[in-house]
């Protein structure tokens, strides 16, 4: 048995509450067929498309009546959490109960401190809400003052900061109920990026790196692997090109030299690398895979996806 935090990427959840529906049924089944073979299964996931349209809202509401309130970042990520982990603590139950496992699924809202001093809070790199063309991208640039980028050359989305976790407030509990042998979703979206305030803490308009949260989850979980799953089914060198070539095992020398050769690109497969490179981190016993939600079970086999070593 294997401690595994599960980190799903956006193709694992869609663009709208419908399409998430649907979508989050996948998920749910690549989840508890590791339940099934036995490993210990924390959840962790993407929340871009969907803090975006809950922000987004929020401001053109505003705009219609300026006595709505414009929703701050915090708790547009914590109201993403909270609708997805809804979402997924159905997927999920319904395939526990399908496969006859008696277990039980609960989502935490997560708060994950960060340091206020963070360059990243002077270079806003973090890409958030849905793809949109040049000519809608100067519109919000101008009417909104949003910093707008080209992402992977799919369109031009939004991008805020971006800094680094640092630790996460709710451990203890997420702790308490995984030895208790509940399923756990949690630093959904990455977590909401919060900073000390005297006993307590205060949200900041961020968003933190959810391959990063869920590296960082897995290190102070001391958990055996972090899968990553997303669209593709390994990771490449020469991406969408025609002498595109597939990895299956990755060393922390070799990553380092394709990441100094921009093999990846930062607002993809880039944070998925590194942030696989932060938990092995020269741990033999840990392993880091990346892989296509449709072939986690066999990534898991060593039948597909990539594998990221530490020694």
């Amino acid at each position: 048995m294997k401690k595994i935090v599960v980190a799903l990427g956006g193709n694992a959840l869609g663009n709208n509450p419908l399409e998430q529906l649907e979508k989050v049924k996948h998920a749910a089944k690549a989840i508890v067929d590791m339940v099934k073979e036995g490993h210990e299964v924390i959840i962790a996931h993407g929340n871009g498309p969907q803090v975006g349209m809950i922000n987004s809202a929020f401001a053109e509401s505003h705009l219609v009546d300026n006595s709505n309130p414009e929703m701050p970042f915090p708790e547009s990520g914590a109201m993403s959490q909270g609708y997805i982990g809804y979402h997924l603590q159905n997927a999920i139950q319904k395939q526990l109960k399908e496969q006859d496992i008696n277990k039980n699924v609960a989502t935490i809202i997560t708060q994950v401190e960060v340091d206020e001093s963070d360059p990243a809070f002077n270079n806003p790199t973090k890409p958030i809400g849905s793809f949109v063309n040049l000519e809608t991208a100067k519109v919000l640039e101008k009417e909104k003052k949003y910093i707008m980028v080209e992402d992977a050359n799919r369109g031009y989305r939004r991008v805020v900061p971006s800094p680094k976790p640092k630790n996460i407030v709710e451990l203890n509990i997420i702790k308490t109920l995984v030895e208790a042998n509940h399923l756990v979703i949690t630093v959904g979206g990455g977590g909401i990026p919060v900073i000390p305030d005297g006993n307590g803490y205060k949200g900041i308009a961020a968003v933190i790196d959810k391959d990063f949260a869920s590296a960082k989850l897995a290190d102070l979980l001391n958990a055996d692997m972090l899968v990553i799953l997303t669209a593709v089914d390994k990771v490449k060198l020469n991406f969408g090109q025609e002498n595109e070539k597939d990895l299956d095992e990755l060393s922390i020398k070799q990553m380092d030299q394709y990441i100094k050769n921009n093999e990846f690109h930062a607002g993809s497969m880039l944070p998925k690398v590194e942030a696989c490179k932060s938990f092995v981190n020269g741990n033999k016993n840990r392993i880091a895979l990346i892989a296509s939600l449709e072939k986690a079970k066999e990534a898991l086999l060593g039948k597909s996806g990539t594998k990221i070593i530490g020694g």
